[in-house]
């Protein structure tokens, strides 16, 4: 199966025509005031207004209030909810209760996000797979719920692992080598793709062009 791309931290115009123009599976808008990539909601729903409608929007979240969540989901700006932060059983439960309220459980996707410090992170994320659509693995960083450009040890993520979007240091230098390795689902991308903190259209395009290029027996 191809590995799915995810382009994350999208906050200009160019950038919404960079992916318009290389079509990633997904692309992410930083909802967290303390990233350097946030973008308020209005801001989004401009650059969602541009984008391509085969991409799909990721809202991503950290412990942010459930009814700012449904919001967006409301207004058509997000098709998947990434909850990033330390959001538990408790928290999905409510969350995909005020989907279903409104009729949005079958149009709108969670994904649950782990920082991977240790194998307890992703024993963690296995007893949250039966409550969402998607788990992501990231590399752990003491300041920041994302967005560091670090690895993890990818050694820790089991055989077995139910299909996941992996995120952490992917950049052209080690996407193909860690997609033949690891085949994760999706490959999460975002200072990988950058330029001095920016969007870089050139990365964007080698990047994309490298993971279709992988060929189905290496994905084997």
């Amino acid at each position: 199966m191809e590995t799915k791309i995810k382009i994350c931290g999208l906050r200009r115009p160019e950038d919404i025509a960079y992916v318009n123009e290389f079509l990633p599976d997904y692309i992410g808008f930083i909802f967290f005031p303390k990233s350097k990539r946030y973008v308020t909601n209005e801001e989004a729903k401009k650059l969602k207004n541009f984008l391509n409608p085969e991409i799909k929007a990721v809202g991503v979240f950290v412990n942010e209030e459930i009814d700012k969540i449904i919001t967006l989901c409301k207004d058509g700006i997000i098709d998947i909810i990434q909850l990033h932060g330390d959001e538990n059983t408790e928290y999905i439960n409510l969350l995909k209760e005020k989907l279903r309220e409104l009729g949005l459980e079958q149009k709108i996707s969670i994904m649950k996000a782990f920082r991977v410090k240790g194998k307890q992170d992703i024993e963690a994320a296995l007893k949250l797979q039966n409550q969402t659509d998607y788990l992501l693995l990231d590399a752990y960083g003491k300041e920041a719920y994302g967005g560091t450009g670090e690895t993890f040890r990818h050694e820790l993520i089991p055989k077995d692992m139910p299909p996941y979007f992996l995120a952490g240091g992917i950049g052209v230098d080690n996407v193909v080598e860690i997609i033949v390795k690891m085949h994760p689902f999706a490959v999460d991308l975002s200072s990988g793709v950058e330029t001095n903190g920016f969007k870089d259209k050139e990365k964007i395009k080698k990047i994309i062009e490298m993971v279709r290029s992988i060929k189905e027996e290496e994905h084997e």
